[in-house]
């Protein structure tokens, strides 16, 4: 079953809606089901909610609008229950720019609170909402103005890698340089994701949900900027991989299995008459086998979506190219030549000695 269903594209960029998101509007017509409300009253709550995630996807956009300003692109933008992702291939290296693209959500909120306040004589006064039991046609617009104003500070606040927590690192880089501002906005971050938790167990919970999220994204951004780091200075041909697992495009993917078996490797570069030609997986070999079966040729389940290194070019750089493209392994070629090949666990291993080297 798919995880996402696409939505089309705006400005561009893909939009998906996760599954999940199913469950918070079962959750909603469950709710007011179990509360004795109409179906009118139903409709109002759901359209109140697909309203405001039209907000969110406005303000995520405005985060993938700035950073294509700086030449940066977005691959998608995916609805969460908890939210939405805007999927950057980068942030900005420049501090300046990096807080130019985080507050670029949060004014996206502000802007419509800012549009719906010529309407003020049409929403209802603080005292009559406090007697309303939900979202009606009277309150819609107080109600929608409200929330994106909460959207727009809740998102500021210093939980990296929430939007807050990037103006901090950005702040705070302009003085103490990237991997040390990384490393005090992802410790604040997780102790906000704490406190959200702790709060979730005695109001709502999915505070619990974002808090796990925060917690995790701050620890997997503190590790990738610290890795980044510890790369600095040192190019491909440093860690080169000169001993590697080949197969040919016309092998069977009972080749694969058997090599896979025999070996420590999980990840093989395909080449033919000297050049390469697509990368194997272990996991697409175990997708083939359960598709097709092992007679399945390599070259209908390899991914011929080839990125080639130089041995010159930085491993900062090379690195953050395998984490956008999502690539286990890339080949490096030198004057039209294969000379190696470039894997994530090697630049893993390269990162523990240098780790334990300077301890």
């Amino acid at each position: 079953m798919k995880s996402k269903l696409s939505l089309g594209s705006i400005a561009g960029i893909k939009l998906f809606v996760h599954w999940t998101f199913s469950l918070l509007l079962l959750y909603i017509i469950y709710t007011g089901v179990s509360a004795g409300s109409g179906l009118v009253d139903i409709l109002w709550s759901l359209a109140f909610i697909l309203s405001i995630f039209g907000c969110v996807v406005l303000h995520e956009l405005g985060h993938a609008l700035a950073a294509r300003r700086y030449g940066i692109g977005t691959r998608d933008i995916t609805l969460l229950p908890i939210g939405g992702v805007a999927s950057l291939e980068s942030m900005p290296e420049k501090p300046s720019e990096e807080l130019v693209v985080a507050l670029a959500g949060p004014a996206v909120n502000l802007v419509i609170v800012l549009l719906l306040l010529p309407f003020m004589h049409l929403m209802p006064q603080f005292s009559e909402m406090e007697q309303a039991a939900a979202v009606n046609g009277s309150n819609f617009l107080l109600m929608f103005m409200t929330v994106n104003m909460v959207l727009a500070f809740f998102n500021l606040l210093p939980a990296f890698p929430m939007d807050g927590g990037r103006v901090l690192r950005a702040l705070l880089a302009m003085r103490l340089g990237r991997a040390k501002a990384t490393r005090i906005a992802a410790t604040v971050g997780q102790v906000c994701a704490a406190g959200f938790v702790i709060l979730g167990f005695y109001g709502n919970p999915f505070l619990i949900l974002i808090g796990v999220f925060i917690f995790l994204g701050a620890r997997s951004e503190a590790n990738y900027t610290q890795t980044r780091s510890m790369l600095s200075g040192f190019t491909v041909k440093d860690v080169l991989l000169k001993q590697f697992s080949t197969l040919r495009s016309d092998d069977p993917v009972a080749k694969a299995v058997q090599m896979l078996l025999d070996g420590q490797c999980s990840t093989f570069l395909v080449v033919d008459n000297g050049l390469p030609v697509g990368i194997l997986t272990r996991d697409a070999i175990i997708k083939a086998l359960s598709d097709n079966g092992d007679g399945t040729p390599v070259s209908e389940v390899m991914d011929a979506d080839l990125h080639t290194l130089s041995p010159n070019m930085r491993l900062q750089d090379v690195f953050q190219q395998m984490q956008q493209h999502r690539k286990e392994m890339m080949p490096v070629m030198d004057n039209g030549r294969l000379v190696g090949a470039l894997d994530q666990e090697n630049i893993t291993e390269f990162v523990m000695i240098m780790t334990a080297r300077a301890k």
